[in-house]
């Protein structure tokens, strides 16, 4: 079979068959569900909130594109998370177009490849936040930047404008920053500075970047005024950088374990590229690519507060230098190409287990790790030693490299998506939702007591109350909180997740 069929597919099987298989997950997914919901209820198009509060995390474009979702399949997680499956898919195609333009179809096929089956583009491609739409316009623009560089047509140059403003309306300032900050370093290694500031004042594309971008920050302003200002660009944007936000914090070294992780399943490939770099750092492009990356690694290493995604920011110039190393050197399926993988599914099998020995002090936790057995079960230890039996015989099939590459990765995409992710949100994320439906089939108004839950509020499609709990208040809660009532009665419980009314 073609192998870009084949990449269609498995894009397929990888980015929309998971989407409604597992519940929001907390709190990322449930805080952006939850606005959206809101702005859908409100009818306010402009500001958004989150439990009645001024949400000022993030603009506003995901938020209008799953809201657009939601109006044509219905509130469901299918609906929250498409949009930025549709990135995905938009994001895999630029890779293979761009990396196909620039060196060759196989480079391609492999680069792309790479990019669809990397563990962390699983993850935020098929989650209901900005990140996957984000990386498109970062990969649009940086990719049309290039090839404004090397053809000097102008319709690239206009692309990247407009592809930087889509990122300004999907999160921010980093939208400009990392464009602008990898052609900078590059031209001025280049001992072109001229040619920087040709581009970045260009008139034409200046207009097309406020014709886009500017609209909804003066309506927001015009709205909110300072409290705007505070809010994102201070304290979401400004803060994020200078100090430790919301407890995520790491040190100078964090993204090193979180950039093997990320690019499983092929990591050794990732060290093996990187290793041979130096042979050919003094092509344009690669220099290019690899300005972008170490741009992106060192900038969110000295941040304060530290995120996984943050880093894939950089990752899809590393992708197109693996799939040139793939290119020539990918020639034989090794046990070393799939030890890392093999190595997580040993992990993934142990971990019901291991479970099985913990004895947590917090009530919480216990709970958790007592429905390990229900959520981690046969079906879930079946599948994962399946699919390490098959990883270990794919590299003595009789096929040609590519096919056991694209066989390696579909067993690896299925275990995260269909077995790994959706156990997990099986264990933590279902009682949540749960109880939602049960608070709403009973009509109950629920104050959320020392819990931090939005997809409660997605699910129950209601606001939590603001007030001090009394007698026949319901509550949701944790069982760790449950020691604050002598008197209550349990209207809903499920592996640490509670509803009670208080008597």
């Amino acid at each position: 079979m073609n192998l870009r069929v084949l990449l269609i597919l498995l894009s397929i099987v990888t980015f929309l068959l998971p989407l409604g298989i597992t519940p929001l997950f907390d709190l990322d997914e449930g805080a952006f569900s939850e606005a959206t919901r809101e702005m859908l209820s409100s009818g306010n198009y402009i500001t958004t909130y989150l439990d009645g509060a001024l949400r000022f995390d993030k603009p506003i474009l995901i938020y209008w594109l799953q809201v657009l979702s939601v109006k044509l399949f219905g509130l469901n997680e299918f609906a929250l998370r498409l949009p930025s499956a549709i990135a995905g898919l938009f994001w895999a195609y630029l890779v293979y177009r761009f990396t196909q333009k620039e060196f060759t179809q196989k480079a391609a096929f492999y680069a792309t490849l790479f990019m669809i089956s990397s563990l962390q583009i699983n993850l935020i491609t098929k989650a209901a936040i900005a990140d996957s739409l984000l990386n498109l316009f970062i990969v649009s623009s940086l990719f049309s930047i290039w090839l404004y560089l090397k053809s000097s047509n102008k319709k690239y140059l206009y692309l990247s404008f407009a592809s930087i403003a889509f990122g300004v309306l999907t999160k921010g300032p980093v939208a400009i920053m990392i464009p602008l900050v990898t052609l900078f370093l590059y031209l001025l290694i280049k001992k072109d500075l001229v040619k920087f500031l040709k581009i970045i004042f260009n008139p034409i594309g200046i207009l097309i970047f406020l014709v886009i971008a500017m609209p909804w920050y003066i309506l927001e302003y015009l709205e909110q005024g300072q409290k705007f200002i505070d809010g994102f660009f201070l304290k979401h944007n400004l803060q994020r950088f200078n100090s430790t936000f919301e407890s995520h914090k790491g040190s100078f070294f964090y993204y090193f374990p979180v950039l093997l992780l990320g690019f499983l399943p092929f990591s050794t490939i990732l060290i093996k590229s990187l290793f041979e770099v130096k042979r050919y750092i003094k092509d344009d492009l690669t220099l290019f690519l690899l300005i972008w990356f170490t741009f992106v690694f060192i900038f969110f290493s000295f941040s304060g507060t530290k995120l996984p995604h943050y880093i894939v920011y950089g990752y899809t110039p590393l992708f197109v230098i693996m799939g040139t190393w793939a290119d020539k050197n990918f020639t034989k399926f090794t046990f070393l190409t799939t030890a890392p993988t093999l190595l997580l599914f040993l992990i993934l099998l142990s971990l019901p287990f291991v479970a099985t020995y913990i004895e947590p002090k917090n009530l919480y936790i216990k709970d958790i790790l007592s429905g390990v057995n229900s959520s981690f079960g046969l079906f879930y230890l079946t599948s994962i030693s399946i699919a390490f039996v098959t990883i270990l015989t794919i590299k003595s099939l009789h096929i040609k490299v590519e096919y056991k590459a694209i066989a390696y990765a579909l067993v690896f995409t299925l275990i995260v998506n269909f077995i790994a992710v959706a156990s997990y949100g099986n264990l933590i994320q279902q009682p949540v939702k749960d109880a939602a439906l049960y608070a709403k089939k009973h009509n109950l108004k629920v104050i959320r007591y020392h819990i931090t839950m939005p997809s409660f509020l997605v699910y129950s499609q209601s606001k939590s109350l603001k007030s001090k709990p009394k007698r026949g208040s319901v509550l949701l809660t944790k069982s760790k909180s449950l020691k604050d009532f002598q008197n209550y009665k349990t209207l809903f419980s499920k592996n640490g997740i509670y509803l009670i009314e208080l008597k």
